[in-house]
């Protein structure tokens, strides 16, 4: 019973914080959410919408006017990401971005070894991420529900190690970078369709500002 009180407490919570939200543009978006949300908040909002990315940047989330500098910086980023990597799926989420790469876009089926053409998708997000070096990227494997759940753990974990290692190979700091696999566990589709498991197999960049560009962000509100 108590946890069902926690859980709709949170959701309830993050269905007004949204609903508040709604009239915001999504630099003022990363400043609401950032101002209420935090670590924890963030990992529970994210377990409950299934939805790793939105858990991940609430949890980074600064906040308040901080917040909302770092999300008009987002904002440009992510424009130019839309622009140059046309096969991606770009979305701003409170002060973070994240990129969306459906697996056939960079992998053969059922192989974790990067294709010809994902390798040209790759190297123009890089050249994004070059161009904004004061951000962090955690890159998601994620799978349907076809096949065993620990074969899916370990192709999401091949999947995104080896999108991590063609960032660093090609200029990206390692410092920046972090990598998870979490296999069948996080669907943001449906798995009881073709086309939802199709979308199912991706991988997921989630760009937040590291602590460079918080500090610098804090800064600019000071003036």
């Amino acid at each position: 019973m108590k946890r069902i009180r926690i859980s709709a407490v949170v959701i309830l919570s993050s269905a007004l914080l949204f609903s508040s939200c709604a009239s915001f543009n999504k630099t003022q978006k990363g400043g609401a959410i950032g101002a209420v949300g935090g670590g924890a908040m963030g990992a529970i909002i994210g377990k409950v919408a299934g939805n790793t990315g939105l858990g991940a940047i609430i949890g980074a989330a600064v906040g308040g006017a901080t917040g909302a500098v770092i999300g008009h910086k987002m904002d440009k980023q992510a424009a130019e990401i839309a622009k140059t990597v046309p096969d991606a799926k770009v979305e701003r989420v409170g002060e973070g971005i994240v990129v969306e790469f459906s697996s056939n876009v960079l992998f053969g089926f059922d192989s974790s070894n990067l294709s010809a053409d994902a390798k040209v998708n790759l190297d123009k997000l890089v050249k994004i991420l070059n161009v904004y070096p004061d951000t962090d990227i955690e890159v998601q494997g994620h799978t349907d529900s076809k096949g065993s759940q620990s074969y899916n753990q370990s192709l999401s974990e091949n999947r995104a190690g080896e999108v991590s290692g063609y960032l660093f190979n090609n200029g990206i700091s390692n410092n920046r970078i972090r990598t998870k696999g979490f296999g069948e566990n996080m669907p943001k589709y449906d798995n009881n369709t073709e086309n939802g498991r199709s979308q199912n197999r991706r991988v997921e960049f989630l760009i937040t500002a590291n602590e460079k560009m918080k500090t610098e962000s804090e800064k600019e509100v000071v003036k």
